[in-house]
């Protein structure tokens, strides 16, 4: 118990200043090693580049839970740590990144405590700042002191650094998962196929003369047991029930018709599809610090919905969401209220863009949509008054009904982007693949099934009193849920079976790029 005290001791004065009151001590009066962290520039040149002053900051705490002491003079110790580096292979990380001195001196042990250190801090929280690539808006922000939690890794894993490295990675299914099959496929060798040439829609039944290529595309990764024994142009059932478990498999609509989305996701490359396993471990690594065990959770390009308690899944829906041009953000929030029987006032650029160019050209289109016209006080205005070429600021206003866009219930939660989860009389479009049909809102299929995971039994009995008045009614949740509204495009299940979802933001690329040229 004192041990233990005392490190976390550490931690603690890693946070204040090394002396609370009067002048700084001077440093020759310092331990050799905080010396020499002290002037790298002079007693480590070749290392001062490399280290940020927050990295000078994370090695003195973690020299001084070691009573600076050089940590490194184990071969034993060392050795452990150099098959640890060499496993983050299998995390998606490069472990070229993380070389250690061959010296053993001084500057050696501090080097070598920095690339341990890094590489904690790069398995735990992600090599790369996910503010950068896809940032997630916070309805609340929770302090996290990243030093003290890489400290409490470090410190006792120098008794256990495989242990060490596995605390530091995310312990969540999802991630888990998808390592054990990125760290099966990076082994093996790469499948080779050739692209698909561009051509008309293709149904079963057609002739094509990509058919040939086609099949051979199918039979390298698995989709089909056998080629044909004679190949000719024909598209048969075959070959479309295969195109059919690869449209599953990449979140695609599963009607055998090769068109433009499921030929994008047939050329994708084996490098490529690698590349994609190694930046979902990265996203999942960001995602692990915004996940809660009781929660909703949103993967955009999948347009899914998962809701989870105690950590495990208990049930998912489909969900259609932003189109490119008006995409879907992403955001950690709490839901905390219910609109039952929502009317819809419209987005200002869904009016400008959408709404407006079809009244000048049919004003009877406000009528039959079932349209009202208020001013910014709410306060009813006539279509004849109006100067539909200069409107003025004005919103249009829908009523609660069957044909309004967020059907029965909306399913609200604060968030600066005016979004929310809804129902949708847009029923159909469930069934399609890739599902980018919104302008940002989550539309979502089997909404009430939802709601009941959302409420308790005496709130569904009162929302369903509510919404069988057809009024608008307000109705705020006694236990708010977190939300968190994010981003990836390759999962795996236990038994190692991956599921792409198409990059219908584009989001993919850059994070390869940027993964691939870290240093």
């Amino acid at each position: 118990m004192f041990k233990k005290r005392a490190f976390y001791l550490s931690i603690a004065l890693l946070t204040a200043p090394l002396v609370a009151v009067g002048d700084p001590l001077p440093v020759s009066s310092l331990n050799p090693v905080q010396q020499a962290l002290s002037q790298l520039p002079q007693d480590c040149p070749g290392l001062a580049a490399r280290v940020s002053e927050s990295s000078k900051q994370l090695l003195q705490g973690f020299y001084l839970g070691h009573n600076d002491q050089l940590v490194w003079t184990d071969n034993q110790r060392l050795s452990a740590l150099q098959a640890a580096l060499a496993q983050l292979a299998d995390d998606g990380l490069n472990p070229g990144d993380y070389t250690l001195p061959s010296t053993r001196d001084l500057c050696a042990d501090i080097e070598t405590s920095q690339q341990y250190l890094q590489a904690l801090q790069d398995l735990h929280y992600g090599r790369l700042p996910q503010a950068k690539f896809e940032p997630v808006w916070h309805a609340s922000e929770v302090p996290q002191d990243r030093q003290a939690r890489i400290l409490a890794l470090a410190g006792p894993g120098l008794n256990d650094i495989p242990r060490a490295f596995d605390q530091a990675r995310p312990q969540g299914e999802m991630y888990q998962n998808l390592r054990r099959v990125y760290a099966r496929q990076r082994l093996q060798p790469l499948p080779q196929w050739q692209p698909l040439a561009s051509g008309p829609l293709l149904r079963p039944g057609m002739q094509d003369a990509r058919v040939p290529e086609l099949a051979k595309r199918l039979f390298s990764e698995g989709y089909l047991n056998h080629l044909p024994a004679s190949v000719d142009h024909t598209y048969t059932n075959e070959l479309a029930a295969a195109v059919k478990s690869f449209q599953l498999d990449h979140s695609l609509q599963a009607d055998g018709v090769i068109g433009a989305g499921t030929l994008k996701e047939l050329n994708i490359s084996p490098q490529e599809r690698l590349e994609q396993l190694r930046i979902n471990l990265e996203r999942f690594r960001w995602i692990a610090q915004d996940f809660e065990p009781d929660s909703l959770l949103v993967n955009v390009p999948a347009a899914q919905l998962t809701v989870y308690q105690s950590g495990v899944p208990v049930w998912q829906t489909r969900t259609q969401v932003g189109r490119a041009e008006r995409q879907t953000p992403l955001l950690k929030s709490r839901v905390n209220r219910l609109t039952l029987n929502p009317t819809w006032t419209i987005p200002p650029t869904i009016f400008r863009e959408d709404k407006l160019p079809q009244i000048r050209r049919d004003p009877s289109f406000l009528s039959r949509q079932d349209l009202q016209i208020v001013d910014s006080n709410g306060q009813p205005l006539a279509a004849q008054d109006i100067d539909w070429d200069r409107p003025g600021n004005i919103l249009l206003r829908q009523g609660a009904g069957p044909r309004n866009p967020l059907g029965r219930i909306a399913i609200r939660f604060p968030n600066p982007f005016s979004v929310y989860l809804h129902d949708t009389p847009s029923q159909a479009l469930f069934s399609k693949g890739p599902r980018a049909f919104s302008s940002g809102c989550v539309r979502v299929e089997s909404v009430f099934q939802l709601r009941d995971l959302l409420v308790t039994p005496a709130e569904k009995t009162r929302t369903e009193e509510l919404l069988s008045t057809g009024l608008t009614h307000e109705f705020r949740l006694s236990r708010p849920v977190p939300i968190l509204m994010t981003y990836w495009t390759a999962q795996a299940s236990k038994d190692g079976k991956v599921t792409y979802a198409p990059d219908i933001y584009n989001h993919d690329p850059a994070l390869i790029s940027a993964l691939a040229g870290k240093k």
